[in-house]
Formats: structure tokens, C-alpha cells, sequence
């Protein structure tokens, strides 16, 4: 009895020195596995995200400016214009409007110079020619329709739009969907430009095409 009263004893020390290495090593493990994850995060966490501007998928060139253009979508949302990582023209800084919306850039320093709304329906074709005929040499013109940019445009404001570089300019029609980049002295036709035709059978929306986006590189002027 003596004896193996003794062997209960020790096979309760046994399962006991058992089940604490068991539980021991256990718990090493989860830890290691929780703490691996952590020190990922930590690492992933300090790598630095590079944006380019205006949200292009990959920076331009030392001698290049980013831009993005964006035309309005049907009479709802606006047009929106990024240049060198700056909103120039959005319905947020609430100075789009329906018809053309044009921005002036120097084509070397790439600042700002001016931004209007030029609204077809108002007959207001007399104020763009007398815009377009004014743009310095060497200017950055960025236009982007919204609504109706085609209605009431004459043949003197097509001409003066086609020598900036546009292929689509002569035309232009009710609520189409226009987006373009082109320059005062450009001497060939831009590589900038995208056009969609008001097509009942094509539209997006009710009445209007889809939105159109333009974005890329242009080179900068060298003075």
C-alpha cells in the first residue's frame, strides 16, 4: 500500500511538471505570434508615401508641370482644375460655371494668372473672343465644359480656339463634354484634349455625356 501510495504521488507530480511546461510554452508561442504583427506594423508604418501632384499616379519630370482636368458632369457637378498640385477651379471654391471654363498659366514660372466662366446661354461669345485675343505668348490655356459649352459659339471663337492647339474646337456642339490644355503660341495641334459627343444613344446621363478627365505632364516653357 505503502508503495504504491508512493507511485500515486509521484504520477501526480509528473502530470503536474507536465502541464505547467505544456502551459509555459504555450504562452511563449502566442506571445511571439502577437508581437511579430506589431513589429510589422511599426516597420510598414514608417515607410513614407509619396503623392504626386494633383494626384497623378507618378511624379513628372524636373522640367514638366502636373496637371489634371476634369470637365462638369451633366448641370449637376461642376468642372475641376489642378495645376501643380493647386485647385485653380472647383465648385468648392465656387467659381465654375455652365458653359467654358478657362484658366490662364505662365508657361514657365506656371503661376496662376487668371480664371473665368464664359456662359454660352448668356451670349457672352463677344467677352471670349475679346478674352482669347488678349492671352499672352507663351500662356497655358486649360478649358474644361460644364453643362452646355457648344451653344451660340461663332466661327471667329472656333478659329481662335483651334489655334491654341485644339482638334476639337470646330465642333463643339450642345452639351458636349470637353476637356483640353493648349498654348498661345503653340504651333502644332495639343496632345492634350479629350472629346465626347452628345449622343442619345451613348449618354451616361439623361441629356449629357459622361465626365471627362484629362491629366498628364506639360512640358515647361524654357525662357
Amino acid at each position: 500500500m505503502r508503495v504504491s501510495g508512493v507511485l500515486r504521488f509521484l504520477a501526480l507530480i509528473f502530470a503536474l511538471v507536465t502541464t505547467w511546461i505544456f502551459i509555459r510554452s504555450y504562452i511563449s508561442l502566442n506571445a511571439k505570434t502577437i508581437r511579430l504583427p506589431r513589429w510589422l506594423s511599426l516597420v510598414t508604418k514608417e515607410i513614407p508615401v509619396v503623392r504626386a501632384k494633383c494626384g497623378l499616379a507618378k511624379p513628372c519630370p524636373k522640367e514638366f508641370f502636373a496637371f489634371k482636368i476634369s470637365s462638369g458632369a451633366a448641370n449637376v457637378v461642376g468642372p475641376t482644375m489642378c495645376f501643380e498640385n493647386q485647385v485653380i477651379m472647383s465648385p468648392v471654391k465656387n467659381n465654375v460655371g455652365r458653359g467654358l471654363n478657362i484658366a490662364l498659366v505662365n508657361g514657365t514660372t506656371g503661376m496662376v494668372l487668371t480664371q473665368k466662366c464664359f456662359d454660352m446661354y448668356s451670349g457672352e461669345v463677344k467677352l471670349l473672343v475679346k478674352f482669347l485675343k488678349e492671352i499672352p505668348e507663351g500662356t497655358l490655356v486649360l478649358v474644361a465644359s460644364y453643362d452646355d459649352p457648344g451653344t451660340r459659339l461663332n466661327d471667329e471663337t472656333r478659329k481662335l480656339l483651334s489655334s491654341l492647339g485644339s482638334s476639337y474646337a470646330k465642333q463643339l456642339g450642345f452639351r458636349d463634354s470637353w476637356v483640353f490644355l493648349g498654348a498661345k503660341d503653340l504651333k502644332d495641334k495639343s496632345p492634350f484634349e479629350q472629346f465626347l459627343k452628345n449622343n442619345p444613344n451613348t449618354n451616361k446621363y439623361e441629356g449629357w455625356p459622361e465626365l471627362l478627365e484629362l491629366e498628364g505632364c506639360v512640358p515647361r516653357k524654357i525662357p
